[in-house]
């Protein structure tokens, strides 16, 4: 990663009103606003989005109309289009007016010029390699305390909704902007406990929406133990040796909190169905958080109640798939 994109406290001097990685953040976001006009126009565009939400009782979802996402929603992420395509998270391709924080000495914090939400940052590592959680699990906890106070992170898996998976990256939004933030602890009165001792709490959240598991601590050690313990038990359930299908959401409050969301698709059939049928979806970790993101607008007025059931029934684990997970987690902890 160049030097020259890595801004400077300086340069951020007419912006800055504290030195924590949450101020810099926002002194980031401020001085990209005041000069980038691109990145200015379409966090200006977020006044003028349409929103609609769906009740299911205990939870909420919520449809954006967005058409800035369109390159997002529908990004070919084949082999062939990745080879073909120049890395746009990688310093010598990124626009000249686009500049960064270090982020935890590995990571670049950055502006995105294309948000969902009012203030939407992209975290990519310096160094060009493959997105995989695995390997950056301890990295998202690292950085999701250092942006705790005011952000969540959320990571999309290489076949989940990354729409650079050769480029190693997580993303930031402002805190409980996504409904399941804010819904957890109610969805925990419901949820099965999985495990529950002095160090952590495991937690498998069912609904007919959607099935994650919710791991819960503040030992730094013991969260990645958990997930390394999870993320085994999802390769076996997949039969899979590289990454299985999921998306993950951490935010930090004293306590990292780590959503899992186990997928069995990346996107529906509507999505490539040509003709009035198609829907332009594609769930990543921001729509299984409650928030469906959709660039067109015939597909925000059609979109009904029962097609966002649809929805997730294809993309998300089934509860056969979701239980044999969480008995491997089980049998491997133990």
């Amino acid at each position: 990663m160049s030097s020259s994109k890595i801004i400077s406290d300086l340069e951020l001097n007419n912006f800055i009103v504290g030195s924590s990685k949450v101020q810099k953040a926002e002194a980031l976001f401020k001085e990209q606003i005041s000069s980038w006009e691109l990145a200015a126009k379409n966090y200006q565009d977020l006044n003028f989005i349409r929103k609609k939400e769906f009740d299911f009782d205990t939870f909420k979802t919520i449809l954006q109309f967005n058409p800035g996402r369109m390159v997002s929603s529908s990004a070919k992420v084949d082999a062939k289009s990745i080879k073909e395509r120049p890395c746009f998270l990688c310093s010598n391709n990124l626009p000249i007016e686009q500049k960064g924080l270090l982020c935890n000495e590995k990571y670049m914090l950055l502006v995105n010029p294309f948000p969902i939400f009012e203030q939407h940052f992209t975290i990519p590592l310096l160094e060009h390699e493959p997105q995989e959680i695995l390997l950056n699990f301890s990295d998202m906890l690292l950085v999701a305390k250092e942006l705790g106070e005011k952000y969540t992170l959320f990571y999309n898996g290489p076949k989940c909704g990354a729409s650079a998976p050769d480029h190693m990256h997580f993303q930031a939004s402002p805190k409980n902007k996504m409904p399941v933030e804010k819904e957890i602890n109610s969805l925990l009165e419901s949820a099965d406990i999985v495990l529950e001792n002095n160090s952590a709490s495991v937690f498998a959240i069912s609904n007919y929406l959607r099935n994650f598991i919710l791991i819960e601590s503040d030992n730094y050690d013991v969260l990645q133990q958990e997930f390394n313990a999870l993320y085994n038990s999802l390769q076996d359930t997949y039969g899979v040796d590289d990454e299985p299908l999921l998306n993950v959401i951490v935010t930090f409050n004293k306590v990292w909190r780590i959503f899992v969301f186990p997928r069995n698709a990346h996107r529906p059939k509507e999505f490539f169905i040509e003709g009035d049928e198609k829907i332009l979806l594609s769930p990543a970790s921001v729509d299984f958080g409650g928030m469906l993101i959709t660039p067109r607008e015939e597909d925000f007025i059609k979109i009904t109640k029962e097609d966002v059931v649809n929805i997730f029934g294809q993309t998300s684990v089934d509860d056969s798939s979701f239980q044999n997970i969480i008995q491997k987690y089980k049998d491997i902890r133990n």
